[in-house]
């Protein structure tokens, strides 16, 4: 079950560009956007970005470090940077109807980006490694995959 209260998406760049899906329903239809989605329940964030990467555009990909958070009353949002692993991009024909690759500064220059991507591009062209890297930590009380630490 998903939880519309926590949020994922995620800047993947291949071969210089970024990828963009074109949304097919809600308040961002037909406008283009960094993939992303809801973490189900009993989901790590970084696998749920992970997972909507591959079911979004047949991309396999991993969270690398976190870029942004975004609050709201309502929700919160994590921002990673992926790191390519395979796959060539492709829609899924139903959450979106087509996958792009643009550079950040076209991207930013484009009228049907929502903005909050135009945001975080502006943010990822200005300082691309302002992150928190996925840290070593070990936990005593808690098994591996049953935890994240990134900044530590």
């Amino acid at each position: 079950m998903s939880n519309r209260y926590y949020a994922v998406c995620g800047i993947l760049e291949i071969d210089g560009k970024i990828l963009f899906v074109r949304h097919t329903y809600g308040q961002a239809k037909d406008r283009i956007l960094i993939p992303g989605g809801y973490v189900k329940e009993g989901e790590l964030p970084s696998d749920a970005v992970s997972r909507e990467f591959s079911e979004e555009t047949q991309v396999k990909a991993e969270a690398a470090s976190v870029f942004a958070i975004q609050f709201r009353y309502e929700q919160w949002c994590v921002v990673f940077r992926m790191k390519y692993i395979s796959g060539e991009p492709l829609s899924d024909g139903y959450e979106n109807s087509e996958v792009l690759l643009l550079s950040p500064e076209e991207a930013i220059r484009r009228t049907d980006i929502t903005n909050m991507s135009r945001a975080i591009l502006k943010a990822y062209i200005n300082n691309r490694d302002a992150v928190l890297d996925k840290g070593d930590y070990s936990s005593i009380s808690l098994n591996a995959g049953e935890y994240e630490i990134f900044g530590v």
